[in-house]
């Protein structure tokens, strides 16, 4: 036997409007006998036969011609409504069970000769309102004789085949595709997360099995588990609503909130909400107004005390003062970056030319005249004074640095190339110093000189 659980489509319907629902064919020669008497074998499983295979004694497999045998046919008649069949009933339960309830169309379509309003109807009154709930009314006779009951299957293999089939609807995708949120990994419709808190926690009772054989100990080691991942699952709702009750989920809202604020107010709200799963969302709103309150306050009060110790004594003279404060600390950052610029200029190589000390002569010079030398007019020192790294130089090394005009931070760099240099080789020569300090070769002589007279370093050329 063949049976087929299918839903009709557009080029099944212009093949054979009538195959609708459970379909029955002959396993020897395939023909459809879902609407005629069939010949099921009581000995092999799900093997039927139509009247003709059945009468040429047609065997197949493990079938024999010799096999006990039933007759099945059509039970067409009603038992709850006369429109319905007891046949129809049983495949109105069956589509009910495998595709459950609300599913009208695929059920419909496993019945196959009621529409989707019927199915519904039928179910909801027979079944559902019936005064014997939750069984149906089990006393409803219908004294039909043979010729209306023949009628009546006449009558039902003509809706068969002159029935309008449905139409097609597209396929639902098979895959979750909940809509997109401003945050990745969030669910909306399912309003759940897609990496959860303890998200491997179903791995330890998604093989869990009970059993009359298992010994006590087991039971209880099982029943121990499932707290424990019933444990993981109250936290994990916890969290969840945790996220829901503060908003977090409003991204776009909070980014704007936060850009309001000031970096430490940021580093302030940020440090301190380790403590929001301690209060309630209004505890938790008024002790932040708090700390930042206090922060400014502080603020304030450290503000005041600069203007004490300047000699302020009004407002008026300390918001001059710090206008005052912010062109200067504006200017030295002026500064430090066009020292910056400059440093990496004159760290450039300088092109070479024939004649460095000589400047072409002038017109109307006698040509054997020699002409004046070119003098450069000496860079103005560094102002280095509040320069990182400043405090671990001397006097002569800060002044050192100031002519230079190197900061101090590269000065200590240059400090140590050396120094190493000087212990592995035992030595340094002035070459040597330059060809490891790719600066200005003449910054690197005086620093080279510096260290000799310091006697950090041995004069190799001498």
């Amino acid at each position: 036997m063949t049976v087929t659980h299918r839903k009709r489509t557009a080029n099944d319907a212009e093949k054979d409007i009538a195959e609708a629902g459970v379909k029955y064919h002959c396993d020897p020669c395939s023909q459809n006998i879902t609407d005629t008497v069939r010949i099921r074998c009581a000995v092999c499983s799900d093997f039927d036969l139509c009247v003709s295979c059945f009468c040429n004694g047609a065997e197949l497999g493990k079938h024999k011609h010799w096999h006990d045998y039933r007759v099945m046919e059509q039970h067409s008649f009603p038992i709850f409504d006369t429109e319905w069949g007891a046949d129809e009933e049983l495949l109105l339960i069956e589509g009910a069970e495998n595709f459950g309830i609300g599913n009208w169309q695929d059920i419909a379509d496993h019945v196959g000769s009621k529409t989707r309003d019927e199915c519904e109807a039928h179910y909801l009154q027979v079944y559902v309102s019936s005064d014997t709930w939750p069984l149906p009314d089990m006393s409803k006779r219908f004294d039909m004789d043979p010729e209306a009951q023949a009628a009546r299957k006449r009558q039902r293999l003509a809706m068969r085949v002159n029935r309008v089939p449905a139409p097609v609807k597209a396929q639902k995708p098979m895959t979750s595709q909940p809509a997109n949120h401003e945050i990745a990994g969030y669910m909306p419709g399912r309003l759940e997360f897609e990496t959860e808190y303890e998200n491997e926690a179903e791995q330890s009772v998604k093989d869990m099995l009970f059993s009359e054989e298992d010994a006590p100990e087991e039971v209880d080691l099982k029943l121990m588990v499932l707290e424990i991942y019933n444990a993981k699952l109250s936290k994990r709702l916890e969290r969840r609503k945790f996220v829901f009750d503060r908003g977090f989920l409003e991204y776009k809202k909070n980014q704007a909130a936060e850009k309001k604020r000031s970096p430490k107010e940021r580093e302030l709200i940020n440090s301190m909400r380790v403590f929001a799963q301690l209060q309630t969302p209004e505890d938790y709103d008024k002790f932040i107004e708090g700390l930042l309150k206090e922060m400014h306050l502080r603020e304030r009060i450290a503000e005041l005390q600069e203007f004490r110790a300047n000699g302020l004594t009004t407002l008026a003279a300390g918001q001059e003062y710090l206008r005052d404060k912010t062109n200067r600390t504006s200017l030295r950052h002026l500064m430090t970056r066009d020292t910056g610029m400059n440093d990496r200029r004159n760290a450039r190589p300088l092109p070479q030319r024939a004649n460095l000390d000589e400047t072409p002569s002038p017109r109307g010079a006698a040509a054997g005249s020699k002409a004046a030398p070119v003098v450069r007019k000496p860079a103005n020192p560094l102002n280095i004074q509040n320069a990182e790294g400043i405090h671990l130089l001397t006097a002569p090394e800060q002044a050192l640095c100031s002519t230079l005009r190197i900061f101090p931070k590269s000065y200590m760099i240059i400090k140590e190339q050396l120094l190493k240099e000087h212990a592995r080789l035992g030595g340094l020569k002035r070459r040597q110093a330059r060809e490891l300090i790719k600066i200005d070769v003449n910054k690197t002589g005086k620093i080279y000189d510096f260290f000799v007279e310091a006697g950090w370093i041995q004069n190799s050329d001498a």
